[in-house]
């Protein structure tokens, strides 16, 4: 089993981290997260909290790995939202904010109201 510590404060260590978002925490456990993801590499540290969870690889190639295999998939009934810890995803909504139709699915659609 993996160390509960996964190291944000140490710069050489960001490259090698995995975040894994929306994390069904009430089914999926820390050995489940540990064994779905050390197919990609040595694991040397594995933090689960609610929601989410983080994994340290031994190297950035494992992270890359983990993150193309994985990204989108879906476990415990939820789609798994997988990055590099050094690299959050772009665009993504800041909580509280509403998109528009438009930029969510593209002008293509006509919205037709006839009451």
């Amino acid at each position: 089993m993996a160390s509960n510590v996964t190291n944000k404060t140490d710069p050489r260590s960001m490259n090698s981290r995995v975040f894994i978002g929306n994390l069904n925490t009430l089914v999926v456990k820390k050995s489940d997260v540990e064994a779905i993801f050390s197919k990609y590499g040595k694991i040397v540290g594995c933090s689960v909290h609610k929601g989410f969870a983080f994994i340290q690889y031994v190297n950035e190639r494992n992270v890359r790995a983990a993150v193309a295999g994985e990204d989108g998939r879906m476990i415990a009934g939820q789609v798994l939202d997988i990055n590099l810890a050094a690299e959050p995803k772009v665009n993504r909504g800041k909580a509280g904010v509403k998109r528009s139709a438009t930029k969510m699915y593209g002008s293509s659609f006509d919205l037709v109201y006839d009451f």
